[in-house]
């Protein structure tokens, strides 16, 4: 009897994953392929969507050859995405009308801040989000303003936005679905956070009138069947949608109110369960969806680190300081501390809990002393210190302290980095055997949807994990963070 498998479609940033899981759950063969991203502009980031839709191809080729499967062998696909990416396509033929604009983008950061100013407690009540270029809304915005014939074509029913969940699920579907899931639509400002459903008002108030939203629907369920003649001739359905962040809440088992995982990728993101109502943050965290069953919303608390991978893929290809991203453990364990160097990779502006688009990188304290090593550490300790401010945060916000924090994404499998984060942030952090979560959580939630998993279950699922713990004093983890947001105050408002 031949093997049946779950595909999990991690679709992110700089690459798309796709992960087998076999029926007892558990993650057998992997493919990968990269995506690139353009910058036309200072500040802007783009993809092309005609190579996302085939970075999603090649990814699932590579796994089903991996593991000598064949497309019959797809029980069900869950695809998750990287959030609020955005572009316009024509909903008649499928063709795509624009680049996405990247999540990274800050083009609209004058046009965010001027909605800030002019209704920013009204967004912030309604969506639980805070006016930001960051998110969906204001890049549709600005696509309609400069896509030629858009404004035509929504006259006529056929200017279809779309994150990139519905645009692929599009696709796979040879256009018979146009659907979002709950936690996508949490990402856009155009979300009623209290109901779950867009917004008119908030589409008004963002010009999009007339233009067509993708239906929300639950996290888990039949959004369609794989056309096979679009997608390797697979014909399962897609059971499961999420955005990537809350797929990986999802496969690291996150699935009781406060419990905590943060995802090291390009970004680096930190999630909280917060339970079946939504925490409005005073420390400029997001609220969010976490996932929607059965017509039930569960929520989290988001915090976002816009540059953390990113840093690392800038010391290779910018610096030349290493050839991969490997290497970049071992060189800053190669040195006892910084020398004094600190880097704030603000690269596309500060996210939460600054959210400043006007921040700019920085390294500082430099002298003759300085080494390539002091610059890789410096690197390494930015990105733990972004994520220690996250959770400082985020426990106010939650009014309970941490006790673990569950860590996955690339660089979850650099031991430095992974003690230094435990050593700043004073608690054990956890890293799966399987470091996929978010490939793992959209497989998995595609089994929910398929009917042969409950979520229950698998939060009772034990998960080998490495687990480090802290080593480092009070007094000196405190004089490091004083000394990273004194460099982090130096960074602010830099851009105009």
């Amino acid at each position: 009897m031949r093997q049946k498998y779950y595909l999990g479609l991690d679709q992110g940033t700089t690459g798309t994953t796709a992960l087998l899981v076999n029926e007892a759950f558990l993650p057998v063969a992997k493919g990968y392929c990269p995506v690139s991203r353009q910058y036309p502009a200072p500040a802007w980031v783009e993809h092309d969507p005609e190579e996302i839709f085939a970075s999603l191809k090649k990814a699932a080729a590579d796994a089903l050859q991996a593991a000598g499967a064949e497309p019959r062998d797809v029980i069900a696909v869950g695809l998750d995405h990287e959030g609020e990416s955005a572009l316009l396509f024509d909903g008649k033929t499928g063709a795509s009308l624009s680049p996405v604009i990247v999540w990274q983008d800050q083009r609209t950061a004058a046009e965010a801040d001027a909605k800030k100013t002019e209704k920013g407690a009204e967004i912030h009540t309604v969506t639980g989000l805070m006016p930001s270029a960051y998110f969906s809304a204001t890049k549709w915005e600005w696509l309609i303003g400069h896509t030629e014939g858009a404004r035509g074509l929504a006259a006529a029913g056929r200017l279809f936005a779309a994150n990139l969940d519905a645009f692929l699920l599009y696709r796979l579907t040879g256009g018979r679905a146009f659907a979002t899931d709950a936690s996508t639509a949490s990402r856009t400002l155009l979300c009623n956070i209290g109901t779950g459903a867009w917004d008119e008002e908030m589409i008004s108030l963002f010009g999009l009138d007339g233009v067509r939203l993708p239906e929300i629907r639950d996290s888990a369920g039949v959004f369609g069947h794989i056309d096979p003649d679009a997608f390797l001739g697979i014909s399962a359905p897609v059971t499961g949608l999420m955005v990537d962040q809350q797929a990986a809440l999802f496969g690291q088992r996150c699935l009781l109110p406060g419990a905590v995982k943060t995802t090291y990728g390009t970004g680096c993101f930190m999630l909280m369960h917060t339970g079946d109502a939504p925490v409005i943050s005073k420390n400029g965290l997001l609220t969010t969806t976490a996932w929607q069953l059965n017509g039930k919303r569960s929520f989290a608390l988001d915090g976002g680190v816009y540059t953390a991978g990113a840093a690392i893929d800038w010391l290779r290809d910018g610096l030349g300081i290493i050839s991969s991203p490997a290497e970049i453990g071992p060189l800053a364990a190669s040195v006892p501390d910084t020398g004094g160097l600190v880097f704030v990779p603000a690269f596309n502006g500060l996210g939460a809990p600054r959210w400043d688009a006007y921040a700019a990188g920085l390294l500082i304290g430099m002298d003759g002393a300085t080494t390539k090593a002091h610059v890789a550490r410096a690197a390494e300790e930015a990105i733990a210190y972004q994520v220690a401010d996250l959770a400082a945060a985020m426990e106010q916000d939650a009014g309970r302290p941490f006790s673990l924090m569950r860590c996955d994404g690339g660089a979850a499998n650099d031991a430095f980095l992974m003690q230094f984060q435990a050593d700043i942030l004073g608690l054990p952090t956890e890293v799966p055997g399987c470091c996929e979560s978010t490939a793992l959580g959209a497989a998995l939630m595609a089994a929910v949807g398929y009917g042969t998993i409950t979520p229950a279950a698998w939060g009772r699922t034990d998960v080998p994990c490495r687990r480090y713990l802290p080593r480092m004093s009070d007094d000196e983890r405190m004089t490091r963070i004083d000394l990273w947001h004194k460099a982090v105050e130096r960074a602010l408002k830099w851009r105009e």
